[in-house]
């Protein structure tokens, strides 16, 4: 089935060259120069994979990801965007983005990224499992985007709860930056800068250090494990 890709982009030039590689490579197409606009496209069409820019008129990259994200969990998001400092790729994939590329890019990583994106998605609407994962006193809702602890509501960014739904699959295991990495963020993710010590920090500070038990464990040089402690 031909994939939906809406572009959300305000330089018209960028705009035209990305929906005529993107439709060389057999997708479709949507195109919206400001975030209002793109809003009501995503209603009307439903598409498949967003790429947006971030500073974009009428409704800014960040509001518009925040927007899809809560009503549409599932979609994968793509940044495209000239902000490329630490700060800016946090603040993209605390908005929900699922992968952040600064301009100038390679249209042929760009293209790799889509397809990755939407490998995924459909590997995940494929798979039917519980809407439920527990382990100890944890517990997470994947239905509803929630996760307790000891029966207390915990709020998690979605970056944040995809990081801990993966620990929580993967119990008593040590889980590697680069499989973390690969899993959470996708294949292309520069694993070397500090972006999965920082999210597991996040995470720490909200499931475990309001608590007595601690979940979540370093194991130098290897990564990281979800274990009793």
């Amino acid at each position: 089935m031909q994939a939906k890709i809406l572009v959300v982009e305000d330089d018209v030039r960028l705009a035209s060259l990305l929906q005529r590689g993107l439709e060389e490579s057999g997708m479709q197409v949507l195109l919206a120069y400001d975030g209002e606009l793109a809003l009501k496209l995503f209603e009307n069409t439903m598409p498949d994979l967003v790429i947006t820019d971030l500073i974009l008129p009428k409704i800014n990259g960040l509001d518009l990801c925040k927007h899809l994200r809560n009503k549409h969990p599932q979609t994968p998001i793509i940044m495209l965007t000239a902000l490329g400092t630490t700060d800016d790729k946090l603040e993209g994939f605390d908005a929900g983005a699922d992968d952040y590329l600064v301009k100038p890019f390679d249209f042929r990583e760009l293209h790799a990224r889509i397809k990755t994106l939407l490998k995924r998605t459909q590997a995940v609407n494929s798979i039917s499992y519980t809407n439920e994962l527990v382990y100890a006193d944890l517990k997470i809702d994947l239905q509803v985007k929630k996760v307790f602890r000891k029966d207390q509501e915990i709020t998690l960014t979605p970056k944040e709860f995809n990081l801990l739904a993966f620990l929580v699959k993967n119990p008593d295991r040590v889980l590697s930056r680069e499989e973390i990495a690969q899993e959470v963020w996708g294949v292309n993710f520069d694993t070397g800068t500090n972006f999965i010590d920082v999210y597991i920090n996040y995470i720490r500070k909200k499931v475990d250090k309001p608590f007595d038990e601690k979940l979540i464990h370093t194991r130098p040089g290897m990564g990281f494990i979800l274990q009793r402690s």
